[in-house]
């Protein structure tokens, strides 16, 4: 089964040699399912032919906001909403999340309450799960058809569903501690708040239960959501 991961930003150069990029973390992530892998630099209009061109879809994280005048922003969206209408499985994360939200008919901003970085407990379905965040936007208005499957206090709409087949999270099931601690002395300086930056470097030792999330998504990805 084929996954096109449609990447939207990359990672600071500064991690690159020791812990990859994006799309290297995701395939470290979903590693063991049976997945084989493409890659579209989206971010620099590399484009797929269509919504058909893989069996299922992961849009990554980014430093852009959704909300912003990128040329890859349009047509990301519409390719979104085609493979929506075909009920092909997409999985987004972060800025995928945001923007699968937005190109559905919901609302992205930058949120008024500030950062949320470093590990974070949400509310899945009645289950407590902690996941590294890093984000500053977020979804604030549903979009028509969405569920909501998790939240907190900070981020009401921290995972959001379409049915079976697309299934997208604010937090970052793909970043470990290490890539936490790149973020925090890399691309955090001067741009996340220093008690944030604090905070994620003082819990980089507790777990996290990105294994839960890399089974859900292989599942949303191979259709047995």
């Amino acid at each position: 089964m084929q996954i096109g991961i449609l990447e939207t930003g990359h990672a600071p150069d500064a991690l690159r040699p020791e812990l990859g990029d994006y799309s290297d973390l995701f395939e470290r992530l979903l590693g063991g399912h049976g997945f084989a892998f493409r890659r579209f630099d989206v971010e620099a209009m590399e484009f797929p032919g269509g919504a058909d061109a893989c069996d299922g879809w992961l849009i990554t994280g980014s430093k852009h906001g959704a909300y912003e005048d990128h040329p890859f922003i349009a047509p990301l969206e519409e390719l979104i909403r085609e493979i929506h209408a075909q009920r092909i499985p997409l999985v987004g994360v972060c800025f995928g999340h945001q923007i699968i939200a937005q190109a559905l008919g919901g609302r992205v901003e930058k949120f008024a309450g500030g950062w949320s970085v470093g590990r974070k407990s949400y509310d899945f379905e009645g289950r407590e799960i902690a996941l590294n965040a890093w984000h500053q936007d977020q979804v604030v208005t549903l979009p028509e058809g969405a569920r909501v499957c998790a939240s907190n206090d900070f981020c009401a709409h921290a995972a959001l569903a379409w049915g079976d087949h697309v299934f997208t999270i604010q937090p970052h099931p793909e970043f470990g501690s290490r890539f936490i601690e790149g973020l925090a002395t890399t691309r955090a300086i001067g741009v996340v708040p220093q008690d944030q930056i604090d905070y994620a470097l003082a819990n980089l030792d507790k777990p996290v239960d990105a294994d839960i999330l890399a089974d859900r998504m292989a599942r949303v990805l191979k259709g047995a959501a």
